[in-house]
């Protein structure tokens, strides 16, 4: 809670950092609402949607089926500060931390028919075990995907976020 308003019988709550230092939402200017609504709009959905892509995916990575739940994230295909990037199960994917850090590094990308891809230069780099077990051995891997197919990535997501994984 970051003020309060007895008299009106009203308080802010601050969802993220960034709203301490945009004083009062009631009297910001247009754009500053704007953005403070949308940033709100995301932290509101973040953990439901969480909730529902891990219980469709069985509490397990879709890339290498990791089940501790404590290690996995729910990743948006199109991210949600695009329109069509809605905190739906099947715009989600079940990852564990190292292929969703993957995934938003376009180190590792998911074909509209479900098939992981690991980046060329990714592919070619002598590092670790956790490289080459990790990342470059799921190279050509097919998703586990959940047994409800409506909740299944949507292929057209898939197919927009594929263009700039292999553009």
């Amino acid at each position: 809670m970051v003020d309060d308003y007895p008299e009106e019988r009203a308080f802010i709550i601050a969802l993220d950092e960034p709203f301490r230092f945009m004083g009062d939402v009631r009297d910001l200017p247009g754009p500053q609402r704007a953005h403070a609504r949308r940033l709100a709009k995301q932290r509101l959905h973040q953990p439901a949607f969480r909730t529902r892509v891990l219980l469709a995916y069985d509490t397990r990575c879709t890339v290498c089926s990791l089940r501790h739940g404590a290690l996995l994230d729910a990743a948006h295909i199109v991210p949600d500060t695009d329109p069509p990037g809605l905190p739906t199960t099947p715009n989600g994917l079940a990852l564990c931390k190292i292929h969703h850090a993957a995934y938003d590094q376009n180190m590792l990308g998911v074909s509209p028919d479900y098939t992981v891809a690991i980046n060329r230069e990714v592919l070619e780099e002598v590092d670790g075990p956790m490289l080459r077990h990790g990342l470059q051995e799921m190279h050509g891997r097919e998703l586990t995907l959940p047994a409800r197919v409506a909740d299944r990535p949507d292929r057209e997501r898939l197919a927009w976020r594929w263009e700039r994984f292999a553009g």
